[in-house]
């Protein structure tokens, strides 16, 4: 039975994606040392910390600036771009009240991942919120995951972790936790399946299913 649900934020819960593409691109622009990455190019890499993605599509090892303008571009924005993906305020609320705990295990920064959980007001039902800055090793590391389960005293076989990237599900594996990939996921169903995760979830009410009744399983 599961009894602990965690989120990955960007590209699972909330629709950040074109606001993601179109910083990374925007960066980009003022790049004369490297082709400009295109959009199908930078999918791929997308669910890492973003200082990984900049080091991939930069080529250099030193990439504070390119974060630092991809955070400004980023900040302006963002309450334009960015919302959640469809049913995920009810089914939140549905597993609240039923009374699953839930959490958050992003690589987002901390500050950017309260200011979207707030806004929607998703912010009150998460009882555990592990961002980059709170661990050593990001996913795919176990230790995101693991952190976010000792916050919640939660045991791995009744903890899902829910994603859009690999790294989602192979850090939710590498916790000993249940993992679903998400099929709306940029990177494909298909991409996903790959990773052999333990759900598979196609809208976001099939989470009801799964932790409810125990439905659903890939």
């Amino acid at each position: 039975m599961i009894n602990t649900v965690l989120f990955d934020l960007d590209g699972t819960i909330i629709d950040t994606n074109e606001l993601i593409i179109n910083s990374f691109l925007h960066v980009m622009e003022s790049w004369d040392h490297a082709s400009p990455w295109t959009r199908e190019q930078i999918i791929p890499h997308m669910g890492g910390t973003l200082e990984q993605q900049m080091r991939t599509f930069s080529g250099q090892e030193e990439v504070s600036e390119y974060v630092k303008g991809y955070r400004a571009y980023n900040d302006i924005h963002h309450e334009a771009m960015v919302r959640p993906f469809p049913h995920v305020i009810e089914v939140v609320e549905a597993l609240d009240q039923a009374g699953i705990t839930l959490g958050v295990v992003t690589t987002k920064i901390r500050p950017s991942t309260l200011k979207v959980l707030e806004r929607f007001d998703l912010l009150k039902y998460m009882k555990s919120i592990v961002t980059v800055t709170d661990v050593t090793h990001p996913k795919p590391h176990a230790e995101p995951v693991q952190k976010a389960m000792a916050e919640l005293g939660s045991n791995p076989a009744h903890t899902l972790m829910i994603g859009d990237s690999p790294v989602d599900i192979q850090s939710a594996q590498n916790a000993g936790a249940l993992s679903a990939g998400v099929a709306w996921s940029l990177k494909g169903e298909q991409v996903l399946s790959g990773y052999k995760p333990d759900y598979m979830l196609h809208d976001m009410r099939d989470l009801l299913d799964v932790v409810l009744k125990g439905t659903g399983r890939s």
